[in-house]
C-alpha cells in the first residue's frame, strides 16, 4: 500500500497530541494516511501496553488511518542507531510516503527528541540504494519522501509551517484523544492509576487553546504547527492562507 502522508510517534498517542487535526483534515481530502508508533508506552503513568494498544486501534478507526503499526521499540530506551533506523527505513520503504510527519527534534520528553532524530536519519538513509533492506521475503528498493515536517509537541516554537483546519477536524482530534481513556481525562474511571497533567480536565483547554493560537495568525479557526529542515518554496504566491 502506498500511502500519502506518513507519520512516526515516539508514543501512541503523540500523532493524536500533535497532528490529529492535519490528519483529519487530509483524510477527508480524500489523502492516504498512516501512523508508525516506535514504542507500546509501556512507561506510561497510566494504563499498560495492552490498553494503549486497544485505544490506538479505537483511535485509528476515529481519524480514518489506512494503516497503523508499533514498532515495539523499548520505551524510554530506544536509541538512534544502524539498527533502529533500518526498522524506520523499512516502513518508510514498504509504504513510500510523499511526505512524513515526526516527533519534534527537541522536546521535554527525551524519547521525542530522540524518535524525531531517529526517523529523521532514517528518511535520508532510505533513500540511498546501496543499502539493503527486505520484508515479507521481497527485497525493497530505496525511497526518499519529499519532505519531512516535525510537529510541535509540549515545548513551543516559531513554526515553520502552520496547517489550518476547522472545527470539524477539531472535534475528529479530541475525539481521537479520548479514546486513549486511560491517559486522558475520563470521567467513568475507575482505575486506581496516579493521576498526570495531561488526566485532568483542563488539558483539553490546553489543546484546544494552542490549536486557537496557532490557527489565529494564518486566519484559521485551528492549526498545527511544524518545522522542517528543508527549504520551503512556492510555486505561486496566491495559493498561501
Amino acid at each position: 500500500m502506498k500511502l500519502d502522508i506518513l507519520v512516526f510517534a515516539a508514543h501512541p498517542d503523540d500523532a493524536e497530541l500533535c497532528c490529529a487535526g492535519t490528519i483529519a483534515l487530509h483524510v477527508k481530502m480524500g489523502k492516504k494516511v498512516g501512523v508508525i508508533d516506535l514504542t507500546r508506552g509501556e512507561l506510561g503513568t497510566r494504563g499498560t501496553a495492552e490498553t494503549r494498544a486497544a485505544e490506538a486501534k479505537d483511535s485509528s478507526a476515529i481519524l480514518g488511518l489506512s494503516v497503523r503499526e508499533n514498532l515495539g521499540f523499548a520505551d524510554g530506551f530506544f536509541v538512534n542507531d544502524k539498527a533502529h533506523q533500518l526498522e524506520i527505513i523499512k516502513m518508510i520503504r514498504e509504504y513510500r510516503p510523499e511526505i512524513i510527519l515526526a516527533n519534534a527534534l527537541a522536546d521535554r520528553h527525551p524519547d521525542h527528541g530522540r524518535g524525531g532524530q531517529l526517523v529523521r536519519d532514517a528518511v535520508f538513509y532510505s533513500g540511498l540504494r546501496k543499502i539493503s533492506t527486505s520484508t515479507k521475503g521481497e527485497i525493497q528498493h530505496e525511497w526518499r519522501p519529499k519532505t519531512v515536517f516535525h510537529y510541535m509537541q509540549d515545548r513551543l516554537f516559531v513554526p515553520d509551517l502552520v496547517v489550518g483546519f476547522g472545527q470539524p477536524e477539531m472535534d475528529i482530534k479530541i475525539a481521537s484523544l479520548k479514546a486513549f481513556k486511560t491517559q486522558f481525562f475520563n470521567p467513568d474511571d475507575k482505575s486506581s492509576d496516579p493521576q498526570t497533567y495531561i488526566s485532568t480536565p483542563a488539558f483539553f483547554e490546553t489543546v484546544t487553546g494552542r490549536a486557537r493560537e496557532l490557527g489565529k495568525p494564518i486566519g484559521a479557526a485551528y492549526g498545527e504547527g511544524f518545522e522542517v529542515e528543508k527549504m520551503l518554496g512556492v510555486n505561486d504566491l496566491f495559493n498561501l492562507l
